[in-house]
């Protein structure tokens, strides 16, 4: 009862501090970015709001009950073309990596944030993690709170890779990574991190790594854009290079489940963000005028207890007539990455409805999205979406196959794995 009402007056605080920011801000004649990401959330739906926590329940009843859901006969029997699709499609990229690099006798530790500390961090990591596991790579992540000497020890790894934030190295004992060093071949690679991307002056940081024996770094972006980007530039004038690991899907957690009624008319599952305030206007009118999910760390409908399972999203998703998804203004600018969501969308199935990321028809070809360019085109394009069944499926089964046979983890795995060994003595 105490805690309970301790939560009460703590958000009681917090509304009357937001509120009287922006009045005060209002009345000096100041924008007030804080304020219209606060009233994000109000312009929500209430049937939204209503159904939220009976879809999550549903969504854990289904993965616990996963061998009813997705029963072999219900793909094969399936009406639906993308859960037919998907399922072989799965099968064959799982197939085709599984333990493809055995051989290799490679050992990975990743660094790895908790998934409190950092959502994305931990999903991206864990993502590599299982990734190369399945490719036949043996890795273990070094966990936030772990002794970095004892697992060093035990492991034995041949590579280490964390990120180049004062948050990451600080928990890291470099000492034991140095004695370790000392003694085999291991190789230590960093996040190639910009000081526009918020991050301290570079010249310090590349200092520190040459002091403490970084090998390599790598990155999210493409590789076209790290080769060009004068930025990166002093990264290689002090013999390093980067490896370019982009975003992609996990077959293993996103795929179409078959039989599941589509009666959502969006789903968007990811961080609320104050880089995206702007682009969140794509959305206004979508969430006030139809029903769906939204979810994700920063949104108030997810309640103060957010802890999201990322299994259930294919349960979700299946449910969703059209897949949300928005880039940050640098990925709008430059030819540098999709997120996650596009992939992890695209595994799934689900008519995509993207903004206009400049890499887009680099990494898939043209007709496999629905791209609007502005808040206008956008929500036309979402009720395109909707009253044009047969041109979502068309496109949707041309993305699916893409992601599948090129954008998964499992190849990301590889290239990854291909790129350490040219660094290997």
């Amino acid at each position: 009862m105490l805690i309970r009402r301790k939560n009460v007056i703590n958000k009681l605080i917090k509304k009357i501090t937001i509120y009287s920011n922006h009045f005060i801000k209002k009345a000096l004649g100041r924008e007030d970015r804080f304020w219209k990401f606060y009233r994000i959330d109000r312009g929500i739906n209430s049937k939204t709001w209503k159904i939220y926590h009976d879809i999550i329940k549903w969504a854990d009843y289904s993965l616990s009950n996963k061998e009813l859901f997705e029963k072999e006969e219900l793909f094969y029997n399936s009406q639906d073309p993308l859960a037919v699709q998907g399922y072989h499609l799965k099968n064959e990229v799982i197939n085709g990596f599984y333990k493809k690099y055995s051989y290799l006798n490679l050992k990975v530790l990743i660094h790895v944030p908790s998934k409190y500390i950092s959502p994305a961090g931990y999903s991206l990591f864990t993502n590599l993690i299982q990734g190369l596991n399945f490719i036949g790579i043996k890795t273990i992540p070094l966990g936030w709170d772990d002794a970095t000497n004892n697992i060093l020890r035990i492991f034995e790894p041949d590579v280490f890779i964390t990120s180049d934030n004062i948050d990451y190295i600080s928990k890291i004992d470099w000492i034991a990574v140095s004695k370790y060093k000392k003694d085999r071949n291991l190789l230590i690679g960093l996040t190639a991190s910009l000081e526009e991307e918020g991050n301290t002056p570079l010249d310090g940081r590349l200092q520190w790594a040459m002091d403490n024996g970084v090998d390599f770094y790598y990155c999210y972006n493409d590789e076209d854009y790290i080769k060009h980007k004068k930025e990166y530039w002093p990264y290689f004038e002090n013999g390093y290079k980067i490896l370019s690991v982009p975003f992609g899907a996990n077959p293993l957690i996103y795929y179409p489940v078959p039989g599941i009624n589509k009666d959502l008319d969006y789903v968007f599952i990811g961080t609320k963000t104050m880089n995206k305030i702007l682009k969140y206007e794509y959305w206004k009118n979508i969430l006030k005028d139809n029903i769906g999910f939204i979810s994700g760390t920063g949104w108030n409908i997810c309640g103060n207890d957010y802890d999201f399972n990322h299994e259930w999203n294919r349960y979700i998703l299946s449910r969703s007539k059209v897949g949300l998804n928005l880039h940050v203004d640098s990925q709008i600018k430059w030819a540098s990455q999709l997120n996650e969501r596009t992939y992890t969308l695209a595994a799934c199935g689900i008519p995509q409805l993207i903004d206009n990321p400049k890499i887009l028809n680099k990494v898939f070809s043209k007709g496999c999205f629905f791209v609007g360019s502005s808040p206008e085109e956008y929500e036309e394009l979402f009720y395109f979406i909707l009253n044009n069944p047969d041109e979502a499926i068309r496109r949707t089964l041309k993305a699916q196959k893409e992601v599948f046979l090129k954008n998964t983890i499992f190849h990301r795995a590889e290239k990854f794995i291909m790129d350490i060994k040219q660094l290997i003595p």
